[in-house]
């Protein structure tokens, strides 16, 4: 199984090995103000990429963050309830009286 991983990751490197080759003209990116960039065209899609994964990691992490204070909230409710319980005697369920039944 370790072997097919490593060869699926060569090919996959070797694919964008490839790409990065094939696509080194120049891009030309237009800012405000009459600024300019020359950069690679790869570069260009590796930054672009990367922004997107450190965008998408971020918001990930926002949502995982207010996941795990609603869990501690949880179980800190779960512990307050829990020490209750044993708190409060239960006794014999025979003294309990239902009104309607013998």
């Amino acid at each position: 199984m370790r072997a097919i991983m490593w060869f699926i990751r060569l090919l996959l490197f070797i694919l964008l090995f490839g790409f990065a080759i094939k696509n080194d003209h120049l891009a030309t990116l237009n800012f405000f103000f009459g600024g300019q960039w020359q950069l690679p065209l790869v570069f260009v899609i590796l930054v672009s990429f990367a922004a997107g994964a450190l965008l998408g990691v971020t918001a990930t992490f926002a949502s995982l963050l207010r996941q795990r204070r609603e869990i501690s909230q949880l179980r800190k409710q779960l512990e307050r309830a829990e020490r209750e319980r044993v708190a409060t005697p239960a006794g014999p369920t025979a003294d309990i009286q239902i009104p309607g039944l013998p």
